[in-house]
Parts: C-alpha cells; sequence; structure tokens
C-alpha cells in the first residue's frame, strides 16, 4: 500500500494534476420524511459551502441500473485536510440530525476536463 503523500507526490512528478477534494457518499440512514424534514436546511447549507468556495459538486445518484433515484447522494467538498472536510460533512444539517449517514475519502484528480459556455445575452451558462 503506497501512502497519500508519496501517491500525490509521485502524481504531480508525471505532471499529474493531482488536485485533492473530499469525496462524501451520503445514504438514507431514517425514514424518507425524516429525510425530507432535512432537505430546506441541508440545501441551504450547501448553497452557502457553495459561495465560500468549500462545495465543488453535489447531488442524488442513480442506482446501478441508472433507471431509478435511491436517495443515496455525492458531495464533493474543497478543504484543507480531511479533518477538514470531515467538519463540513459533520455540519450538514442531514448528518448532523441522523437524516442520512456518510462516508468520506480523499480523491485525487489527475485527468479530465470540462468546458463552460456562458451565453451573456441569454443569461445561459452550459457545462460539458
Amino acid at each position: 500500500m503506497v501512502a497519500w503523500t508519496d501517491y500525490k507526490s509521485e502524481a504531480k512528478s508525471r505532471g499529474a494534476l493531482a488536485l485533492e477534494l473530499y469525496v462524501a457518499h451520503s445514504t438514507p440512514a431514517k425514514k424518507p420524511e425524516d429525510v425530507k424534514d432535512s432537505l430546506p436546511d441541508h440545501l441551504a447549507y450547501q448553497a452557502d459551502l457553495e459561495k465560500r468556495g468549500q462545495l465543488a459538486f453535489a447531488g442524488p445518484m442513480s442506482d446501478e441500473t441508472g433507471a431509478h433515484m435511491q436517495g443515496v447522494g455525492m458531495i464533493v467538498y474543497r478543504a484543507d485536510s480531511l479533518e477538514d472536510a470531515r467538519a463540513l460533512a459533520e455540519s450538514d444539517p442531514m448528518h448532523a440530525s441522523g437524516a442520512r449517514t456518510y462516508t468520506l475519502r480523499r480523491w485525487m484528480i489527475n485527468e479530465g476536463s470540462f468546458s463552460v459556455s456562458v451565453g451573456l445575452s441569454t443569461k445561459s451558462v452550459d457545462l460539458r
């Protein structure tokens, strides 16, 4: 097993981005109505994290077939450490209330791309 810091150094030395983010895989732990009750506070919390630059991405995920939503979600945090990311996840009203539980992992982004198109007159944004 390779230590995280060694892996990150090696990735950077070969020219990879080695951007470290933190991924929370969030799953329902209580009844659907408990999750629904926490939703407004959860969404407000995520909007605040986004404004502060601490939320990279978040949203629901389908089941393995891609056909159904099961209440599983993924949240990608920007943080200085795993401990800081854990504090963000713990402060999420969904997790703090016990309506959902989560697992948290480091994610090193090395490859990939995305494009942003902003339409000024149409006030539109397209991400790909």
